[in-house]
């Protein structure tokens, strides 16, 4: 032992004359903490608002995709007869909405939908806009290219929500008929 040399280390000394240490160590706890955030994970946001199992070994195909306007008018994507499709989603989800369906099997078909907002838009060109506005700046995109025309029926669906800073995407449907997601900023 050298001249110097304590018998306890000064930070043991100190620890233990200030009542922090324990002559015996709690056992460690093992349970799982569901609570805890990280353990778990975040839930992934609902894709669909209505599903359904439909038997139609008729149909033919494996897949198909329809939009269902608030009259009771089906928009087809191709050329499926989706009548059955959209019959068994009728008690799940009022109309606009758009749906996807895959054939499970030789008789059954799985179907999604989720709802839309439409909007008419009489005179408007192109088939896909992206209007955004972020501190006065507007920037119009029409089929994905820019665009220095201003639409004002786009323009006041956005101020109807109170919403000053937005980015809204919308999709033709058929003729005026418009698919819209409006998203603030």
């Amino acid at each position: 032992m050298g001249l110097f040399r304590r018998r306890e280390p000064l930070h043991e000394r100190l620890a233990r004359e200030g009542g922090l240490t324990q002559a015996e160590q709690p056992p460690h706890d093992t349970t799982p903490r569901w609570g805890t955030a990280g353990i778990h994970g975040v839930p992934r946001a609902r894709q669909w608002d209505a599903t359904a199992i439909v038997e139609a070994a008729e149909l033919p195909g494996n897949e198909a995709a329809f939009v269902a306007l608030p009259e009771g008018t089906l928009l087809v994507e191709g050329e499926a007869d989706v009548e059955p499709l959209a019959d068994a989603l009728e008690s799940q989800i009022d109309a606009p909405y758009r749906a996807i369906a895959v054939r499970r099997d030789k008789r059954f078909w799985g179907v999604a939908a989720r709802r839309i907002e439409v909007v008419q838009l009489p005179g408007v060109s192109g088939d896909e806009l992206e209007l955004s506005v972020n501190e006065g700046e507007r920037a119009l995109r029409v089929d994905g290219m820019p665009s220095f025309s201003s639409l004002p029926a786009l323009e006041r669906l956005a101020e109807q929500r109170g919403l000053v800073a937005y980015v809204l995407r919308a999709q033709r449907l058929d003729d005026d008929l418009w698919e819209i997601q409006l998203a603030p900023l």
